[in-house]
């Protein structure tokens, strides 16, 4: 397309644009299939841009182009498109991020596999967070680094080359073919990668994986500052006023709603701040226990970008293994995690343990007593000296307001790492920032971690801190009115519908402040034999969320979500947060979350009519 017609173009888009695009952390599942993400988007808004198509309708209608804003969204697919159109490439060979090093390290990451040789050249400065020897002990990336004064003086290279550069404005950037990969720093507003050449397409979906599992695309806020500053040629600015005093109200919520006294780290989203977390503990056990092995003890069927990364981590090292550690069903999270500890204490290994409490998606919680006598107990090694004690990284984003970590508090004898997602209860669904924070005993801990979130350029951005410093103070409130409302609609169904199972928080354990909004529906099936009560099953979860989401649209999503200020979401976990998870570990059943704010009765109304059909 021209460029003239295309930014004008893109501009009557910005005008008319769902504001949903902007808002919204969380996109329809009805109308995104997973495995033409970005593309399908892409497809039929070249057709509209084709047409010089920018009505409201017809951008309304345009199929999801990722189900979660972390991956990617409307806006950052329309940027990336817009700028490989500028640079005669396709849309594929144009990725943006937040981070401004996450798209060097993707790189790197696939080329430790490749074991090929990579050559970073920048101009003017070294990107500052990038601590050369860091990556190379603690992440295994090997690779020489050049300043050149231009992308036009590079030469021919045994390997990868990457060309580092700021750049003020969206720009064309001058294609060297000796150059593999461009990636211009636009500050604030994140970076751009574009990949050059057909002999490195093969390492689009590795970037994409990066992007995925290991940091967020440019948020939409940031992608419609670029978006906005090609159309009129202009610097990029996403300064944001208050930024500090936004920053230091969030970390003294977070302190508040954890009962911990120490110091919080904020990231772009929860997976980054796990990722932080990973990096920083394998660090610190690089550092003071050199030459053990370091088990990542985490739960074959949790939520699958936790788990996904966790084996990707692992997957980078010698030294790292995975440990499965069954949690849900017939299996006790106690017992379990006693019994792996007990196992790796006699490998003198040392343990980091990733647990969701309550489990996704069967809602359980394990006796909390006994948890903390497993994780305290001290164990001997098969020679007989003293075991490595465990960290225990609690993933708290279905209770964020339980407190485990302070001096009092059922975790302090154990060294504890808590993290939530911050596009649940903390934002309300409005941004996808993510936060840690430790006990007392894990406190030594946090300055590894932090090294990490900075190297990673995954702190969370001036917008993300201004709306958790608006939405975190009514937290907690939110939480126990979407818990009445939950707890409401799984007494309905338990009337209307007794043969269903539900696995949903007891009233004991409400009592105790375990007040999740969220529960599973194992609904009633039949057939001769267990694949065709299984297809049954299937095909009812289906039928029950298409009801609902068509006889309420305005309220019931078909989408992963949770903690959100309006509505009910419906999912099935084996199909999106499960997606990575082996198929043995699967759970296909419904997962339903209701917020504070809903027409309740309309929901049990709808349900009633979906009883009544079966």
């Amino acid at each position: 397309m021209e460029l003239n017609k295309m930014l004008e173009y893109i501009s009557n888009v910005i005008k008319n644009m769902p504001q949903d695009w902007l808002n919204l952390t969380t996109h329809r599942l009805d109308i995104y299939n997973e495995e033409l993400a970005k593309v399908q988007f892409l497809d039929q808004f070249e057709v509209l841009a084709k047409a010089h198509n920018a009505n409201a309708a017809a951008l309304e209608n345009l199929p999801t182009a990722y189900d979660y804003i972390r991956l990617g969204h409307p806006l950052s697919c329309i940027l990336e498109w817009a700028i490989g159109n500028i640079n005669h490439l396709a849309s594929e060979q144009v990725i943006s991020f937040q981070s401004e090093t996450m798209p060097i390290l993707s790189i790197l990451r696939t080329n430790l596999f490749k074991q090929s040789n990579t050559l970073i050249a920048y101009t003017g400065e070294f990107p500052s967070a990038l601590d050369v020897e860091v990556l190379r002990a603690v992440y295994g990336y090997t690779f020489e680094i050049k300043q050149v004064d231009s992308a036009s003086t590079l030469a021919a290279f045994d390997g990868s080359v990457i060309f580092v550069s700021e750049q003020d404005e969206i720009a064309a950037v001058d294609i060297n073919p000796n150059i593999d990969f461009y990636i211009n720093l636009h500050g604030d507003l994140g970076s751009v990668l574009l990949v050059n050449g057909e002999q490195n397409t093969s390492y689009i979906s590795d970037i994409q994986h990066v992007r995925r599992r290991e940091t967020v695309a440019m948020t939409p806020a940031n992608c419609l500052v670029a978006l906005q500053s090609l159309i009129h040629q202009t610097k990029n600015d996403t300064k944001k006023e208050n930024s500090a005093e936004n920053k230091a109200a969030v970390l003294d919520v977070i302190r508040e709603v954890s009962g911990a006294n120490t110091l919080p780290l904020v990231a772009s989203s929860g997976l980054s701040i796990q990722y932080a977390i990973m990096m920083g503990l394998v660090h610190h056990a690089l550092e003071d226990h050199k030459g053990k092995a370091i088990k990542i003890v985490v739960p074959p069927n949790c939520y699958g970008g936790t788990n996904d990364q966790a084996r990707r981590v692992a997957a980078c090292s010698d030294a790292i293994e995975i440990v499965d550690l069954p949690v849900d069903g017939d299996n006790d999270m106690v017992k379990s995690i006693d019994k792996v500890l007990n196992k790796l204490a006699k490998e003198d290994a040392i343990p980091f343990i990733i647990a969701e409490i309550p489990t996704n998606p069967r809602v359980e919680v394990p006796e909390l007593n006994k948890l903390r006598e497993a994780l305290s107990a001290k164990r001997k090694t098969a020679s007989g000296g003293e075991a490595i004690d465990p960290v225990f990284i609690l993933d708290q984003t279905f209770c964020p307001n339980v407190h485990f970590l302070g001096d009092t508090d059922i975790l302090s004898s154990v060294r504890t790492i808590s993290f939530a997602s911050g596009s649940k209860f903390p934002s309300g669904g409005n941004c996808t920032a993510g936060y840690c924070i430790a006990n007392k005993k894990a406190e030594a801990l946090i300055e590894k971690i932090e090294l990490h979130l900075s190297l990673c350029d995954n702190e969370a951005t001036d917008l993300q801190y201004e709306i958790l410093a608006k939405q975190m103070p009514s937290m907690n409130e939110r939480i126990h009115k979407a818990y009445e409302n939950t707890h409401e609609f799984v007494e309905f169904i338990s009337e209307v519908l007794p043969d269903a199972k539900i696995n949903f928080v007891s009233d004991e354990l409400a009592s105790e402040g375990f007040t999740p909004s969220v529960f599973s529906l194992d609904l009633p099936t039949k057939g001769d034999t267990a694949e065709e009560r299984e297809a049954y099953k299937r095909e009812m979860n289906h039928r029950l969320i298409n009801l609902m989401i068509t006889e309420i649209p305005n309220e019931s999503k078909y989408c992963v979500s949770y903690g959100q200020l309006h509505g009910c979401y419906w999912t099935i976990p084996a199909t999106s947060t499960q997606g990575t998870t082996k198929e043995d570990d699967k759970d296909y059943i419904a997962r339903v979350s209701l917020s504070p704010d809903l027409d309740l009765e309309q929901h049990k109304k709808v349900f009633k009519q979906f009883v009544d059909s079966m």
